[in-house]
């Protein structure tokens, strides 16, 4: 069957033309020709330039995400076996690969679709119809390119339950794509061991973008007194009690998190310098500067805040209280690390959030370093959706 054909107005196609990988359906001035929602479709620019080709989906917003800039590609085997292993090779050169994120969607140029490794499982998030047809044989072609390498995977499983298919007239799924396997997963990151819920965690069971930003702090935690604010299952914790903390304090809303924390702990023998407690951050900050309590390194590590444009106003009040309450826990000469995993929070504005955070409560800051998501999670330049996470450590000084 011949391809349909997607002629966008003149002046649209911004984004496209300037690299990223979305047709947005206002964009759009005719389609012609037969198609099927998740069917390929060929996309010319206004005056019949052919950009390339990607699948098309009349029930969401996003109304074509691109595969190739190549004039007449065709989608078959080759070519997603091409995309796989430009991938895998990717990860090679740049990451620890015993546990990563394997494929990251528009920035792998593989639209709509997710795969982590965590050790020898595979973990697969399919958040668009047309990829949702190819998920199958790309992770068919992944385990191949992987058994090359002497990597046998054991077990896959999908974790396709975000809100986000619905935008895409799917359903949302979770569950086993292989024999059944044991969901929680042992792994070792930075010499520290975790056991990964992949079936139960958040996402896709562990955030693996911070990987090199939780190093980054074992470093600042020798003998010092650390709080790990929204801890999740106690990954930063953890690091700052590998890294040779006296006493760490891990907190989170989350009792799920929490006993997958201690259990963590425990499994790295932690369990008497590295402790939890179930709390809501916003209550508890207030509370402990009231109690005198001071910390030699704050970590904030928040969920995202601003999962709109539209609640953008009411995050930058979010991000600036707990930043100005964590900042009143630092002690003179103390460090703080502080992000934002939301795209919409831009550099700019998280840097202008967290500068009047400080200057509210009279301290000055210094700037250890700035960092961005791990090397597996590549910033696709004009895709402003693969640059999110935004990471800094500074160190809090007293005004004088």
């Amino acid at each position: 069957m011949e391809r349909g054909i997607v002629t966008l107005k003149k002046g649209g196609g911004k984004t496209l033309k300037a690299g990223g990988a979305w047709v947005f359906d206002n964009e759009i001035e005719s389609i012609m020709g037969q198609f099927e929602n998740g069917g390929i479709v060929t996309v010319r620019d206004f005056d019949g330039y052919e950009m390339g080709c990607g699948f098309i989906n009349m029930n969401s917003k996003i109304r074509v995400r691109m595969l190739s800039r190549k004039k007449g590609q065709e989608i078959d085997r080759d070519f997603l076996s091409m995309r796989v292993r430009a991938a895998w090779e990717y990860r090679k050169k740049t990451v620890d690969t015993d546990s990563c994120r394997v494929i990251f969607g528009e920035a792998d140029f593989l639209p709509g679709l997710v795969v982590d490794k965590f050790s020898d499982v595979l973990v697969v998030q399919s958040l668009a119809l047309g990829m949702e047809r190819l998920k199958e044989e790309i992770l068919e072609l992944l385990q191949a390119a992987m058994e090359e390498d002497g990597i046998k995977i054991r077990g896959v499983y999908e974790r396709s339950d975000a809100k986000v298919r619905e935008n895409e007239g799917m359903e949302r799924y979770k569950g086993f794509l292989s024999k059944a396997f044991d969901t929680k997963v042992p792994i070792v990151e930075n010499g520290v061991k975790y056991l990964v819920d992949v079936a139960e965690g958040q996402k896709t069971g562990f955030f693996l973008d911070q990987k090199y930003n939780r190093l980054a702090i074992q470093r600042l935690c020798q003998e010092a007194k650390v709080l790990d604010c929204f801890t999740h299952t106690g990954s930063f914790a953890l690091n700052a009690g590998i890294g040779g903390a006296k006493s760490v304090l891990g907190v989170d809303a989350s009792r799920l998190g929490i006993e997958q924390a201690e259990e963590n702990a425990a499994l790295n023998g932690l369990s008497d310098r590295v402790r939890f407690q179930c709390a809501d951050v916003f209550d508890l900050l207030p509370k402990l500067y009231e109690a005198g309590e001071k910390f030699d390194v704050m970590i904030l590590d928040p969920p995202a805040f601003a999962k709109s444009r539209g609640s953008l106003k009411n995050a930058v009040k979010g991000y600036r209280e707990i930043n100005r309450n964590g900042l009143r826990l630092v002690r003179d000469g103390g460090y703080l690390a502080t992000c934002s995993c939301s795209h919409f929070m831009t550099p700019e504005l998280f840097s202008e959030t967290i500068g009047q955070a400080a200057k509210s409560v009279h301290k000055r800051l210094r700037q250890v370093e700035y960092r961005t998501q791990a090397a597996d999670h590549p910033i696709l330049w004009a895709s402003e959706e693969s640059y999110y996470l935004k990471f800094y450590i500074f160190q809090v000084c007293e005004e004088r």
